[in-house]
């Protein structure tokens, strides 16, 4: 028999965080997210998307052993300023039994229904900061800290389950010996003169901050055309600050002001922590910021976080500019690998922007839509 149980303790909030740890032990392709960060993460006191945003966490227990888990979101943002009328369901870990997920998924309904919503797409966060999709390909490449990993069966469960394909995220790749510096040399000195332009280089991250918040205004500028785009607000803005920057190489970071120095681009690159949060096996202690602080130093495999550009300076070439400022950061840091995080299939303006880099899709994950 299968019994779900309501996360709403600290001791069950825990054990609905350590069960992909015993689901994918000693898994070679899962990355274990830092427990404590997680938690903060569930926590309605300390995580800023519970002021637009609520969540109900489940647990699936049989035989008094844990089997499941999945997190029931309604971001109100998205439904009374987007119209969009859709529950979120995230955070989804399964074994392979098909009835553990139907039990899990009916919570999601459950809420769905209680306020007259008229869909449900997962798996996602409560927002677009937040990791996205299940795995649908590249189940034999190391997952990322900002991805789910997924075993093959997921996917099958919500397909019998009735649920159709949302949307469709790529991951791409491409060494770095493939930029060739010609191909954006000529068009950065171009476009810097032309639009009277200058990028701006960080040493520490104490320089950055100062900016952060002039970026997430541009975040939310460049994406707002994407379908599944809800805008971060301030109280969020100071959460990522804190949950993210530390973790950056201040080198990675390039922005693009304009003569009024206004920002008109920006560019987010993390060193891969992948290896080193499977030593650290979600926890910071004793070892865990000795092998996350190694990665930030000597990682030769970068992510492309995040990248931005003003819409009034879309298709003007500006990102010449980010690239020179990187190919000269990443030749002098012996990079060797470039890795871009999930995009959505249809976001053709940047998938063009990697064209000459021949990127290599190593990895597909998707949403999954059900009506209610």
């Amino acid at each position: 028999m299968i019994t779900i149980v309501e996360a709403n303790s600290k001791k069950l909030l825990k054990a609905f965080v350590n069960f992909p740890f015993t689901l994918y032990k000693n898994h070679p392709y899962w990355v274990p997210p830092l427990i404590n960060d997680e938690l903060d993460t569930f926590d309605k006191t300390k995580n800023p998307a519970f002021t637009s945003a609520e969540a109900t966490f489940y647990l699936a227990y049989q035989d008094n052993k844990v089997v499941g888990r999945i997190a029931a979101i309604i971001n109100w943002d998205e439904v009374n300023n987007q119209k969009k009328r859709k529950v979120r369901f995230g955070w989804w870990d399964v074994i392979d039994d098909i009835e553990v997920t139907k039990a899990l998924l009916e919570k999601v309904y459950e809420l769905g229904r209680k306020n007259n919503l008229e869909y449900v797409e997962g798996p996602m966060g409560f927002s677009n900061l937040d990791k996205v999709g299940v795995l649908t390909e590249g189940f034999d490449e190391i997952g990322s800290m900002i991805t789910w990993y997924n075993f093959p069966y997921y996917k099958d469960h919500l397909e019998k389950l009735s649920f159709i394909k949302e949307k469709e995220y790529l991951e791409n790749k491409f060494p770095f010996a493939n930029v060739k510096p010609e191909i954006f040399l000529k068009g950065n000195e171009l476009i810097k003169k032309r639009y009277e332009l200058r990028p701006i280089n960080f040493t520490s991250n104490k320089e950055i901050m100062p900016y952060v918040d002039k970026m997430f205004d541009l975040f939310n500028a460049a994406y707002s055309g994407l379908s599944s785009f809800v805008a971060i607000t301030d109280i969020q803005k100071d959460y990522f600050k804190k949950k993210y920057i530390s973790f950056i190489n201040p080198e990675y970071i390039k922005f693009v002001m304009d003569k009024d120095n206004k920002m008109v681009a920006f560019s987010i690159v993390m060193p891969s922590f992948s290896e080193a949060l499977q030593k650290t096996k979600g926890k910071l202690f004793p070892f865990g910021f000795y092998h996350l602080l190694k990665a930030k130093k000597e990682s030769k495999e970068v992510l492309f976080y995040l990248i931005g550009v003003d819409p009034d300076y879309q298709s003007k070439g500006v990102t010449a500019i980010i690239f020179n400022e990187y190919y000269n950061t990443f030749k002098e840091k012996g990079i060797l690998n470039c890795i871009r995080t999930p995009e959505l299939e249809d976001n053709h303006a940047i998938h063009n922007m990697w064209k000459h880099f021949d990127p290599v899709t190593f990895r597909r994950r998707r949403t999954y839509k059900l009506p209610l």
